[in-house]
C-alpha cells in the first residue's frame, strides 16, 4: 500500500497513514478511529461506510484490515490476544500501547478460526 487512508466528510477530513489505525469502532452513525499516537477521531460515517472506504483504498490483498462483528474493524498487525470464552480482544505493539477491546463471543471465535487458518497456510 502506498498512501495514506483519506477519509472526509461534508464537514471534515482525516488523512492517516494505514500502518497508524489500531482500531475503528462504531457508535450509532458515527465511527472512531483510535490511532497508535493515542489519538482519537470521530467521523460522522457509519462502519459499513468505513469499510467500503478502507476496501476501496487499500490494494486488494491487502487484508490488514477485518470486520470483527457488527461495531469493530482491527488492524491484524495489532492483534495479540483473542479470547473468544471471554470476549476480549487485545490490540497492541508490544511497546508503546495497549488496547482490551470487548467483542460477540461469535465474532471473536471466527476472528480467531480465521487467524489461525491464516497461518497454518504460511
Amino acid at each position: 500500500m502506498a498512501g495514506n487512508l483519506l477519509f472526509s466528510t461534508t464537514a471534515e477530513l482525516i488523512r492517516v497513514p494505514p500502518g497508524s489505525i489500531v482500531y475503528i469502532s462504531a457508535n450509532g452513525n458515527y465511527s472512531s478511529i483510535k490511532l497508535a499516537n493515542g489519538e482519537e477521531f470521530v467521523l460522522t460515517l457509519q462502519l459499513g461506510q468505513m469499510e467500503k472506504r478502507i476496501s476501496g483504498m487499500v490494494a486488494p490483498d491487502d487484508n490488514r484490515f477485518i470486520r470483527i462483528g457488527k461495531s469493530l474493524i482491527v488492524n491484524h498487525d495489532f492483534l495479540i490476544f483473542i479470547n473468544p470464552a471471554r470476549q476480549k480482544l487485545v490490540l497492541s505493539d508490544c511497546r508503546s500501547f495497549r488496547y482490551e477491546l470487548s467483542a460477540s463471543r461469535e465474532a471473536l471465535k471466527a476472528l480467531k478460526e480465521f487467524i489461525e487458518q491464516e497461518e497454518s497456510e504460511l
